[in-house]
């Protein structure tokens, strides 16, 4: 049990801090969190036109963001994986483009910011940077639309540094379901994943890309699981069966994330924790108990969607609040193995072992996927048929 530190002074007590606190952020500074979503630059791109250049978009300064350099330092956040986001409206449209900036982006934070930001693409990669005191920073890709149905472009975004995709945002892609058909407002179109989705999840794990299911449906999850050789992430998703928002998972998805070894990491907006405009850092800390308790502690870890939504718990208000949930988590019992596990560990298990699997799958000689997705299943209007139009005696 932990004590508070206190003084006795003409006969009064007077204790020092929260002693939970104290041994969160004790823990903290050899196992700091890692955090599985920041839409940070996100906000670069949508106040800054992603210019780092200009002075309000210096990030030892930054205002009116969740995210800060010295926020990030207070909340003792070791490794972030930023979110390459652009919205569905881009999808058949300019979305390679834009998603390419965001990538660009975060390698240019981590030129500007060497001594507090380096880019990394492996599990050694987060520990080393551990070591040396400076974020670990890596690209998550948020949503499929990004590679426009093509495996050469998620082979592209891998050679980039992208080490997770999720699967969909909130629109489908011309090979997977989001989780609006899981409610009235959408209709499903592929009952999951078709069969060239199928291939895109066995192209990530042949590539060592961590398949992430948040905004994905139901039929989707339950896909790729089944399909996926290596363990699969919920980058920024929190317990269905607290908050019943089809963002979340529910109990017998979660059950197969302890079965295949997976990783739930939980989000921090509101909607979903609380399914209200308001929730509280003790109602967060509920949905980590939860999927602990459902799918074990090696399935629990961080996944804040700082600076991509708008309302946030009261005392999880920014990046710098991560050790008075770690405090929370303390209060109620967790050891200190399962605190360093939803810190970090959990993730550097599961990114250990997509690694392995890539690396398994190149001992026995597995080759990129080079089949294209049917000219048919393509969406938009503005495409040209290269390729899909090969002929014998054709001349170029």
């Amino acid at each position: 049990m932990l004590l508070p530190s206190c003084l006795l002074l003409s006969g009064l007590f007077f204790c020092s801090a929260d002693p939970f606190l104290l041994e969160a952020q004790k823990i903290m500074s050899t196992t700091p969190a890692i955090d599985g979503h920041n839409d940070l630059p996100w906000q670069m791109l949508s106040r800054f036109n992603n210019q780092l250049s200009l002075p309000a978009a210096n990030l030892s300064q930054l205002q009116g963001t969740h995210t800060n350099l010295p926020k990030l330092k207070t909340g003792h956040v070791g490794a972030q994986f930023w979110a390459a986001y652009v919205p569905c409206e881009t999808q058949n449209k300019d979305a390679v483009k834009r998603t390419l900036e965001q990538i660009d982006v975060i390698h240019r934070m981590c030129l500007q910011y060497p001594e507090a930001l380096t880019c990394v693409t492996s599990s050694a990669g987060i520990e080393e940077a551990f070591r040396t005191g400076r974020v670990a920073s890596l690209i998550g890709v948020e949503g499929g639309h990004s590679v426009d149905s093509s495996l050469g472009v998620l082979r592209t975004f891998y050679q980039l540094g992208v080490r997770y995709m999720t699967l969909t945002h909130s629109c489908n892609t011309p090979w997977a379901d989001n989780w609006l058909v899981d409610t009235a407002a959408e209709e499903p179109v592929h009952h999951g994943l078709s069969s060239f989705g199928k291939r895109v999840v066995k192209e990530m794990n042949r590539l060592g890309m961590m398949v992430d299911l948040a905004h994905v449906s139901v039929e989707t999850m339950n896909d790729a699981l089944s399909v996926s050789s290596a363990p699969v992430i919920f980058s920024h998703s929190s317990a269905y069966a607290l908050c019943p928002h089809r963002r979340n998972v529910p109990d017998d998805v979660l059950l197969r994330v302890k079965e295949t070894h997976g990783l739930v990491m939980v989000n921090f907006y509101n909607d979903y924790v609380s399914c209200s405009s308001k929730a509280t850092l003790a109602q967060v800390a509920d949905h980590m108990d939860y999927i602990k308790r459902v799918a074990g502690a090696e399935a629990v870890g961080l996944g804040g969607d700082y600076d991509g939504v708008g309302r946030l718990p009261v005392g999880l208000e920014d990046v710098s609040k991560y050790p008075d949930l770690v405090a929370e988590l303390l209060r109620r019992g967790w050891t200190e193995s399962e605190v360093r596990g939803a810190l970090a560990d959990n993730l550097l298990r599961v990114f250990q072992e997509v690694e392995q699997v890539r690396d398994r799958l190149s001992l026995e000689a597995a080759l990129p996927d080079d089949v294209p997705i049917a000219f048919e299943e393509l969406q938009g209007s503005c495409r040209t048929r290269y390729g899909y139009l090969a002929r014998a005696d054709q001349t170029y």
